[in-house]
């Protein structure tokens, strides 16, 4: 009987000073009521300004899907960043420029809020990494309805 314990190493880690990681994690949010409001230019724009908040955190975007009322995010860290404090930047950042680009967004959303204050967080393996690309990917061609996945 062979006792040999095999370990495999993800291809995807980073060395640092003293330290290596891969640390990966698959972020959704939804806009405040679910209202259906990231479409057209306004998603472009939020497109835009995640890849530009996500670098000045020295955050790598993996894959990004941008829903009408929800955002889909793969992304890569540091062990030095905190992911809810990330999350916090990117949610409030993209909402500020987006209600100076898109004005109109403020009439369309009661309150002045464009993300609701929940967020889904897990954790990413080498294992399911690819599966959580091709689900972010996949998104936009389902047939879906606007609003919360049913649970079955």
């Amino acid at each position: 009987m062979n006792n040999t314990l095999e370990i495999q190493i993800p291809s995807n880690i980073t060395y640092g000073r003293g330290y290596a990681y891969c640390l990966q994690y698959h972020i959704v949010w939804a806009t405040k009521y679910r209202k259906a409001v990231l479409c057209g230019s306004i998603e472009t724009d939020l497109k835009d300004l995640l890849l530009k908040y996500a670098a000045e955190q020295d955050i790598k975007i993996c894959a990004m899907e941008v829903m009408p009322d929800h955002v889909h995010l793969l992304v890569e860290t540091k062990p030095q960043c905190k992911p809810s404090d990330a999350v916090k930047v990117l949610k409030g950042s993209t909402a500020w420029h987006l209600f100076k680009l898109h004005p109109e967004l403020k009439q369309q959303l009661w309150g002045g809020n464009l993300w609701n204050p929940s967020y889904f967080i897990a954790t990413v393996s080498d294992r399911t990494a690819e599966q959580i690309h091709a689900y972010i990917a996949g998104q936009k061609t389902k047939d879906r309805k606007p609003g919360r996945p049913k649970r079955s």
